[in-house]
């Protein structure tokens, strides 16, 4: 079974063409053995050890597309409506004990985000952990605070919060790693990017879309860049590299369609983030059938 793991990192970018999609591409990543993509602030330059390359990629999509073949097959059809139970894995030290009003912010901002694409989510439970050691460095102690605390199967999202470093906003795991390391499956953030956390600009909630909508099966917009295959869904407009703040009118690439700013899997401000295409809803349904049914 193919690993991949995917983060976010909206990074202020002013870069070369293939170099610059592939540079922010790699910005901060969880410590681990699996591929992985990044949300970062702007303006930070940490680096990404683990970011899936091309033929990666390239691999993931033909189990997907093998996948989604069996299945047609076998008279089997994408769900229409997808439920996810969210267990709020809330890790704490001397500070970050989100509070439970802040958490139904952050469901509620889901729900909304996600309401066009037949993607619901639920509180199935709120686990708090008191652990310094995990809270202040959750990327280094990714597997042991894992392997301690996630609960549920392949449609349990396990969100959890902590203080990351050096820019980091949060990362998530791709479906298609689920079978072969559920353990390690689910999305991590930084407690302070949840709706009213102190980070400016990224304070709303939406880096809890973002990874959510890795974990649902969505590659950055800026996949690839201008050139390949993308971010595999055929209507969202190719991008060099990724966006930061609100860059109205932005176009990277000479393909048709502006650069999708305001796409949740974009690097944009959590205020400039407003949607997902009718391709990417699709995408998650058929990733939903392909990996997380039982």
């Amino acid at each position: 079974m193919l690993a991949a793991f995917s983060a976010y990192a909206p990074a202020a970018v002013s870069a070369a063409p293939s170099a610059a999609a592939s540079a922010q591409a790699r910005e901060c990543a969880p410590e681990s053995g699996q591929a992985a993509q990044a949300r970062v602030r702007a303006g930070s330059h940490v680096t990404e050890r683990n970011q899936p390359g091309a033929a990666q990629v390239a691999e993931m999509e033909r189990d997907f597309r093998g996948r989604l073949g069996r299945l047609a097959v076998a008279g089997q059809k994408p769900l229409v409506a997808i439920t996810v139970r969210v267990h709020f894995q809330v890790v704490y030290g001397s500070s970050g004990n989100v509070p439970d009003a802040t958490l139904a912010k952050q469901l509620d901002v889901l729900n909304k985000a996600y309401a066009s694409s037949g993607v619901s989510f639920t509180l199935a439970e709120t686990k708090r952990t008191n652990n310094a050691t995990w809270f202040s460095d959750p990327q280094a102690n990714e597997s042991k605070m894992k392997n301690a605390l996630r609960a549920g199967g392949a449609q349990d999202l396990n969100f959890y919060t902590g203080n990351l470093g050096g820019g980091l906003l949060g990362w998530a795991t791709f479906p298609s790693s689920y079978r072969s390391q559920p353990k390690l499956d689910g999305v991590v953030v930084h407690y302070q990017s949840l709706p009213g956390g102190t980070l400016t600009n990224y304070n709303e909630g939406h880096t809890g879309t973002h990874e959510v909508g890795h974990w649902l099966g969505l590659y950055h917009t800026f996949q690839d860049g201008c050139s390949g295959q993308g971010d595999a869904v055929a209507d969202t407009p190719p991008e060099q590299s990724p966006a930061s703040g609100c860059p109205n009118g932005r176009d990277t690439c000479t393909s048709p369609g502006v650069d999708p700013i305001h796409n949740f899997m974009d690097y944009s401000y959590d205020s400039c983030m407003t949607e997902f295409t009718p391709g990417q809803k699709q995408r998650m349904s058929e990733q939903w059938a392909a990996y997380r049914t039982a």
